[in-house]
């Protein structure tokens, strides 16, 4: 099961670009890294989202030269707009959060 499925795959993104610019397979690693596998992002999920976001205002991106002298890398930040986003993303993600938790978590009466 992959859990980005489920509309977290926005807010994942936004959250990887949150400290910083990243390029996209820097996005991919740290998205896949900080889940501990769990999400496995693919490329072939990444790019469109990431071009969704950009459509949307959520970030954007310029080309940046390599760190290692190879070809320019497409870098993604935030905008602010995108800042928004990720708070009410993440707000809602908290209510969903607890909400789930009343449900699943037994408590004495």
């Amino acid at each position: 099961m992959n859990p980005l499925k489920s509309g977290t795959l926005d807010l994942a993104l936004l959250a990887a670009l949150q400290d910083q610019p990243r390029y996209g397979l820097d996005i991919l690693n740290h998205v896949n890294a900080r889940s501990g596998g769990l999400f496995d992002l693919r490329e072939g999920s990444l790019y469109p989202a990431l071009h969704r976001l950009v459509k949307a205002g959520w970030i954007e991106s310029d080309w940046q030269p390599s760190d290692r002298g190879g070809a320019p890398r497409k870098v993604y930040r935030l905008t602010d707009d995108g800042r928004r986003a990720l708070q009410h993303k993440r707000q809602e993600w908290q209510t969903l959060r607890g909400a789930l938790d009343a449900l699943l978590l037994r408590r004495a009466a």
